[in-house]
């Protein structure tokens, strides 16, 4: 699947304090203090389907000289994988790519096996 529309932008971290909306209403609300509340919000573990995560945790940003990241780290463990023998969890997801398209502002993760079409998860918000 490809990245969704929009292109690579870098951001100040300030850009990333407001509420992230997906798709579904799933919401990723990242506060100045570096901490943030999730409810309900798309996120992609490894190759495994789209899951939603609710709960607490830390955020950082990182960038490279052509696109912001943001990292997100849950304070309890999720449940993640298909196992009941051997359940795994997980408290980063992978990280979501900053896209700007128009005023818009994106956040982007490709979720599940590439080979098999999955949708992206994309969070919006709108451009300051």
């Amino acid at each position: 699947m490809p990245p969704p529309e929009g292109d690579p932008v870098v951001l100040e971290p300030a850009a990333f304090t407001t509420t992230w909306v997906d798709a579904d209403g799933g919401t990723l609300s990242l506060s100045r203090d570096g901490t943030f509340l999730a409810d309900e919000v798309c996120v992609a573990v490894d190759w495994y389907d789209s899951l939603t995560w609710s709960g607490t945790g830390t955020w950082k940003q990182s960038s490279n000289e052509e696109q912001s990241f943001l990292t997100v780290t849950f304070d309890t463990a999720h449940a993640v994988g298909y196992s009941e023998t051997h359940p795994e969890t997980e408290r980063k997801p992978d990280s979501y790519a900053a896209l700007r398209q128009g005023k818009a502002l994106k956040l982007w993760t490709a979720i599940g096996d590439p080979d098999n079409d999955y949708p992206n998860c994309v969070l919006n918000s709108r451009a300051r």
